[in-house]
C-alpha cells in the first residue's frame, strides 16, 4: 500500500489580489509572474507543517489510537514555483526531509504574465538555479534547472496542461507502484484537480473540478492496480481566520 498526499500551496499574493478584485471589480487586479506567499500564506504553511509532523492522519487511527507518528510521510516533492517552495520550506523542516523539485507539478500556464497590451500571456524564465539554491538551500534540484530559469518558454496552453497532467499521473503510478511509502507533493489547485481526475478516471473531464483551499490536503491510496480517494481538501490544521 502506498499513499499520496497532495498539498496545495499557501495563499499567494495573486490569490489575495484575485479575492480583492472580486470584492471590488472597479480596480485592476495586480499580478506577478511568480508570486510569493502572503502573511496568511506563511501562517498556513506553518500550520500544515506542524499538523503533518505532529498529528496522526485520522484515517489511520485504529480503535482510537493513532498509527505511527505524525502523518508518516517519507518523501517530499515540490513545484519549482516560488509560492510552492515557500510552502514546502516549513514542511521539510518539520518532517526533517529533503524536498525535491518535480518540474511537472507546476501550475497551469507556467511562469507568465498578461500585461493587458494585446499580446496575451507572455512566458517568463522563472527562478534560476542560483536563485533557488540561495533562497532554499535544502531543496534538491534536477539538472535541467539552469541559469536560464526553469521555465523560460511560452505560456502553457490548456491542451498542453491536460497532456502534462496525464503524463504526471502515469509517472506517479510508476513512481509509487508496489512501494510501502507515503509521498507528499506540494503543488497547485488546478494541477491537483487535473491529476486527481487522471488518477481516478483516467481522463480529463472539463465539467469536473476538485476544489482545494490553500494548504488543503488530499489523499489518494494505491493498492496494486486499485486507486482510492481517501479524502479531498482537508483543512483541519487551519483556524477559521486562515481559511482562504
Amino acid at each position: 500500500m502506498a499513499e499520496l498526499y497532495l498539498i496545495r500551496h499557501g495563499q499567494s499574493q495573486n490569490n489575495a489580489f484575485a479575492a480583492e478584485s472580486k470584492a471590488n471589480t472597479t480596480e485592476e487586479t495586480p499580478r506577478t509572474s511568480d508570486p510569493s506567499l502572503t502573511r496568511a500564506g506563511y501562517a498556513q504553511a506553518k500550520c500544515v507543517a506542524r499538523y503533518l509532523a505532529q498529528e496522526a492522519d485520522k484515517t489511520d487511527v485504529r480503535d482510537g489510537t493513532p498509527v505511527g507518528h505524525g502523518h508518516g510521510i517519507h518523501k517530499l516533492y515540490t513545484s519549482a514555483m516560488l509560492r510552492a517552495l515557500e510552502t514546502t520550506a516549513p514542511i521539510s523542516d518539520a518532517l526533517e526531509l529533503t524536498p525535491e523539485i518535480w518540474l511537472d507539478v507546476h501550475e497551469e500556464g507556467g511562469i507568465w504574465l498578461d500585461h493587458g497590451d494585446g499580446r496575451g500571456p507572455i512566458g517568463y524564465p522563472g527562478m534560476t538555479r542560483t536563485e533557488i539554491e540561495a533562497q532554499f538551500p535544502r531543496v534538491a534540484l534536477p539538472d535541467s534547472i539552469t541559469e536560464a530559469g526553469w521555465w523560460n518558454r511560452p505560456f502553457e496552453t490548456r491542451e498542453n496542461l491536460v497532456r502534462r497532467a496525464a503524463r504526471l499521473a502515469d509517472d506517479v503510478r510508476r513512481h509509487i507502484a508496489g512501494q510501502e511509502s507515503r509521498i507528499a507533493i506540494v503543488s497547485h489547485g488546478t494541477l491537483i484537480s487535473l491529476l486527481i481526475q487522471h488518477l481516478l478516471l483516467g481522463q480529463y473531464v472539463p465539467d469536473i473540478r476538485f476544489s482545494n483551499h490553500n494548504t488543503g490536503i488530499s489523499r489518494i491510496d494505491f493498492d496494486g492496480d486499485s486507486v482510492m480517494l481517501r479524502y479531498l481538501n482537508r483543512i483541519d490544521h487551519l483556524p477559521m481566520d486562515l481559511v482562504t
